[in-house]
């Protein structure tokens, strides 16, 4: 199908204003059916590049460990080729895990990028709000009073996830859901949930402490297909789900009396898009366990890499805009470099990857913080 390129300017109150105030490069792209569709030039690049970076990273990983492999060699098993051994590694051992991590890093960039969205507020994280805490409350009971097995433990993940989601939704409606109350309750709800996480460790025994804490932990090691397949689909599901509310997602950030006069039904969109990420934070969280900070800081710096430049008096925080797409690649990207990284740097003893996005996590969150209380929005 062929099509005509034409160039635009910015978007919204900054078009026609030249390039001092910030204005992104925009074009429109018609074809002859007379479909148009219109493209920001840099979030485009900045998507095509993370398209790239992933499946680099995910060969790199599968191509690390104690066999180590070329990309060359790693490739051709991908693809049938190789030897009994190398096709025994990649596809029953490595390849599930990288498949794990890359599903896991898209929930958790997406879900982060519609929390903050919603609550319009760069903490409206599913790990700052309690959504985390309430599926290793449910994991917990499962392995502490039911001695279940993987499958139990995940459903009792996604079952305290979502419970935990119910929850925060009744506490924080009133007359609909608003961000700063959301937020509030969310991190009370956060502080309760760990506490019970605590009493609930108190009545393992050491077995059970031992699973327990490896879970808490967050890590991909072990995980197979039985992990990859279940997440897998409901991330077909909810993924495109939430895509399909991206617009009304980015006319609620211009607040909810614009957003009504649009046409928005906010309340019916915030709770639909607010329980389907709560669902795909639990499904990701039950295949993984609560790695700590990716939704937090995905969503954040794809907002960053993707502005043009400072809007002039916009105190230098990233343009509004929900970027699913771009939080749910760099989430993908962040995740499996991490992984690569945890085994890479700290040689035969490997840190799990939800040590080393906690630190680094909890690093950016200080910044972020900082950057906030320097701009006087907390």
């Amino acid at each position: 199908m062929s099509a005509t390129v034409k160039s635009g300017e910015a978007v919204g109150p900054e078009a026609g204003k030249g390039r001092a105030t910030g204005a992104r490069r925009v074009r429109a792209v018609r074809t002859k059916g007379g479909l148009s569709v219109r493209l920001d030039v840099r979030a485009t690049a900045v998507g095509l590049l993370l398209l790239a970076v992933a499946p680099a990273a995910a060969v790199a990983l599968i191509g690390s460990g104690d066999y180590p492999m070329t990309p060359s060699e790693v490739l051709a098993a991908l693809t049938g080729g190789g030897d009994a051994g190398q096709q025994y590694i990649v596809h029953d051992l490595r390849l599930p895990r990288v498949l794990v991590g890359l599903l896991v890093g898209v929930a958790f960039g997406v879900s982060g990028a519609v929390f903050q969205t919603v609550s319009r507020n760069p903490l409206g994280s599913p790990d700052v709000l309690g959504f985390a805490q309430g599926s290793s409350v449910g994991a917990l009971a499962a392995i502490v009073y039911f001695q279940a097995d993987a499958f139990g433990v995940a459903a009792g993940a996604v079952a305290g996830g979502v419970g935990t989601g119910i929850a925060i939704f009744l506490l924080a409606w009133r007359r609909g859901i608003h961000g700063y109350r959301f937020v509030l309750v969310g991190i009370g709800a956060s502080a309760m949930l760990y506490a019970m996480v605590l009493f609930l460790m108190t009545k393992a025994n050491i077995v059970e402490a031992t699973r327990a804490t490896t879970w808490m932990t967050g890590s991909l090691n072990g995980r197979g297909w039985d992990q990859v397949e279940p997440l897998a689909a409901v991330c077909a599901v909810l993924v495109p789900l939430l895509l399909f509310f991206g617009r009304p997602l980015r006319m609620l950030e211009m607040g909810d009396d614009a957003a009504y006069a649009l046409g928005v039904r906010v309340d019916r969109v915030r709770i639909v898009v607010l329980l389907t990420a709560v669902v795909l934070v639990a499904a990701a969280t039950a295949a993984a366990g609560p790695i700590s900070f990716v939704a937090l800081t995905a969503p954040q710096l794809a907002r960053r890499l993707t502005l043009p430049r400072r809007l002039k008096g916009g105190g230098g925080a990233p343009m509004p805009g929900p970027n699913l797409v771009l939080s749910g690649l760099m989430g993908a990207v962040l995740l499996v470099a991490a992984d690569w990284a945890s085994q890479q740097l700290f040689g035969a003893d490997q840190l799990p990857v939800g040590v080393l996005t906690g630190v680094l996590g909890g690093g950016y969150l200080l910044w972020l913080l900082a950057t906030e209380r320097k701009a006087g929005r907390v």
